[in-house]
């Protein structure tokens, strides 16, 4: 008499319990505020190198305005508040747009886009940080065309300390643009012109009062995101300055800053699914 286990199948072969796949728990996905602050030193550490040369540029360009400017304006009046400002946002301009501009026309035209996009960040934290990381870099060249700028043009320098509100502000307002127009570039090459073109508008645009410019130009220069911060930094230098008109100019660098920023995230995610 034979004994058929009970774990037998009739082929002869030990019967199993079906086993049923478990997928893996997926990490969390990462927070906005730790993924920004990632991406940010990350982005500091490796642009400390390469933009520190540029931003000597900058800051060299924006003083040799000032000097070729003082031959031609008087000092002391309104025009010399508006060289002095515009100078000094142009320094955010061609770090802030310029740079980032190229930097993300790069990064697009090489594939790095494809490495970010297989990290667990937001999207908005890409743009961010790599903004802010090059909106660092226009602080100490902004403080020395200022302070050079006020010294050259006999302006009171005791109203410096609106630059605090001024380069964060006008630089994420002028960063997001660039970053939105090196995502968005088709070419590389593309994103180099467009962020000299900016640059250059807030070059022109932004050194000279709107008193002085014709209708048309006015218009485009009131287009301009560094306009207001070129504003807000020039009304600084009166007696009694007026700080409603002055908050006025910087809210409006703010709101532009949250738009050209949510375009510039919009742009990542579009240029990195592709």
């Amino acid at each position: 008499m034979s004994v058929v286990s009970a774990d037998a199948r009739p082929g002869g072969a030990p019967a199993t319990a079906p086993v049923r796949a478990q997928a893996a728990p997926l990490a969390p996905r990462a927070r906005l505020w730790p993924s920004l602050a990632a991406v940010y030193r990350a982005q500091l550490s490796r642009a400390r190198v390469a933009r520190i040369p540029l931003l000597f540029v900058a800051t060299f360009q924006s003083v040799g305005i000032l000097i070729m400017m003082r031959g031609v304006v008087d000092a002391g009046g309104d025009d010399a508040r508006y060289v002095v400002a515009g100078s000094s946002v142009l320094v955010v301009a061609y770090v802030g747009l310029n740079l980032l501009a190229q930097y993300f026309g790069q990064l697009r035209g090489s594939g790095g886009l494809d490495h970010y996009a297989t990290l667990p960040v937001p999207p908005a934290a890409v743009v961010l940080g790599a903004a802010g990381a090059y909106a660092s870099f226009t602080v100490p060249g902004t403080l020395v065309t200022a302070a050079f700028g006020g010294i050259l043009f006999g302006l009171p320098l005791a109203n410096l300390w609106v630059l605090a509100a001024v380069i964060p502000l006008a630089g994420a307002a002028l960063a997001g643009l660039g970053a939105a127009l090196g995502l968005l570039a088709p070419r590389p090459e593309l994103a180099t012109l467009l962020g000299q073109l900016g640059m250059s508008a807030a070059l022109l645009l932004g050194v000279l009062p709107a008193d002085r410019m014709p209708g048309v130009v006015r218009l485009l220069r009131d287009l301009l995101p560094s306009t207001y911060g070129v504003e807000a930094f020039a009304r600084t230098f009166g007696s009694h300055p007026d700080w409603a008109l002055v908050a006025g100019d910087l809210a409006v660098c703010a709101g532009v800053g949250v738009v050209s920023l949510a375009v510039a995230a919009w742009a990542y995610r579009r240029a990195a699914v592709r």
